[in-house]
């Protein structure tokens, strides 16, 4: 690409056309607008927003509301133009120890359709990938949806995932490490396929949709198999040097090793196998008064409290946000605030997730849309819409 200069009329022109777009998406659901009322929303003479929508409904983006009304202009109702959400589609993946689950969205983010279905969780990587494509055709089959419609995917799996989507180390599910996971996905699709650490990814979806929506400065803690986290600092999500922050669970590495099995173990020997209604047993019983599981309950909190306040402590986060297993089990919000208090200078506001297992797909669902506001608009490389 050449050198832009201020006159550039093509960098004008995608400047325009992303600021006409961005009006017409909108924020939660896009608005219907006339040619005046674009010109009002972006400053453009109503010449110039008239050449851009011509030109975006060229490209599909754009389209005339034939459903609307508008104000009439010498006995005739103006025209309104909107967005095309049904233009493309996006999707998001979740990969888990024990399901894999989709979010299929339209190009506003907006869910359309979600599926999830149960994995073993001794299924070795093909496998569980091959449960992968199966959910996806499934679920664009179910939603009448072609492949070719989708724009981009987002995937959230656990462990530490590099830019290019290669797992790095992934402790959780049976040969992870070192699969190139964003590489064997893409194979599946036409479009971009982004790949982001399963507690990264639900940090983004509580920010968007779930607990989180209006702090920027949040932790959001993953108790699963390993507790990790996902932190947002300003309003973006902080990843590390290596894509390695918040990986909380290897604490128990640095000659600590109570792990997750033997903590909730209410008989001497690790719980097995320890999986999301294993977990629930044991609090329940801990409810009912069961004495070696309200000591392994608060063994457990004990040691969320200490990983979670490791990274309070570092970031200063206004919320921390408590997901996976423990956001579906009472009682544990109370006694992770009293010790947070105990162990920070200032201790964050602290909530359940409000997404439950939906958060790690969302997330990934987030991810997607980022991808697609980044190319429509752009304003340098190429057209809005290409």
């Amino acid at each position: 690409m050449g050198r832009l200069t201020g006159g550039d009329p093509s960098l004008l022109r995608r400047i325009n056309s992303a600021v006409v777009l961005r009006a017409l998406r909108g924020t939660d659901e896009p608005p219907t607008l006339t040619l005046t009322d674009l010109a009002h929303a972006t400053g453009l003479s109503r010449p110039t927003v008239e050449g851009v929508v011509e030109g975006l409904a060229d490209a599909g983006l754009v389209a005339e509301d034939t459903q609307g009304g508008g104000d009439a202009r010498r006995g005739r109702p103006a025209r309104r133009f909107r967005f095309c959400s049904e233009a493309g589609h996006l999707l998001g993946v979740e990969i888990g120890p024990h399901r894999v689950a989709a979010v299929l969205a339209d190009l506003t983010g907006r869910t359309t359709s979600t599926m999830a279905r149960p994995v073993a969780e001794d299924a070795e990587a093909g496998r569980r990938l091959e449960h992968v494509r199966t959910l996806v055709a499934d679920l664009l089959r179910r939603a009448g949806v072609a492949r070719t419609s989708l724009r981009a995917v987002g995937v959230g799996s656990p462990g530490i995932v590099e830019a290019d989507g290669r797992v790095r180390l992934g402790t959780a599910l049976p040969g992870w490490t070192g699969l190139p996971l964003g590489d064997r996905l893409r194979r599946s699709f036409r479009c971009p396929v982004l790949v982001e650490n399963d507690a990264n990814a639900a940090a983004l979806a509580e920010h968007w949709k779930g607990a989180a929506a209006g702090s920027d400065d949040v932790v959001f803690v993953l108790a699963g198999l390993s507790p990790g986290a996902g932190s947002l600092i300003g309003g973006r999500l902080h990843r590390g040097f290596g894509g390695a922050a918040g990986e909380i669970g290897a604490l128990h590495l640095l000659g600590r090793e109570a792990t997750p099995e033997r903590l909730l173990s209410t008989t001497g020997e690790p719980l097995h196998p320890l999986d999301e209604e294993a977990v629930a047993r044991v609090f329940e019983l801990a409810r009912e008064g069961d004495l070696r599981a309200t000591e392994a309950v608060g063994r457990f909190i004990r040691r969320l409290v200490h990983d979670v306040a490791a990274l309070v402590l570092a970031l200063d986060p206004e919320l921390v946000v408590v997901g996976g297993w423990a956001s579906g089990l009472d009682g544990v919000l109370d006694p992770l605030r009293h010790e947070l208090e105990r162990y920070c200078l200032r201790p964050p506001r602290v909530a359940l997730s409000e997404l439950g297992e939906a958060a790690v797909a969302t997330g990934a669902l987030r991810l997607a849309v980022d991808h697609l506001e980044e190319r429509l608009f752009a304003v340098e490389g190429t057209t809005v819409g290409g």
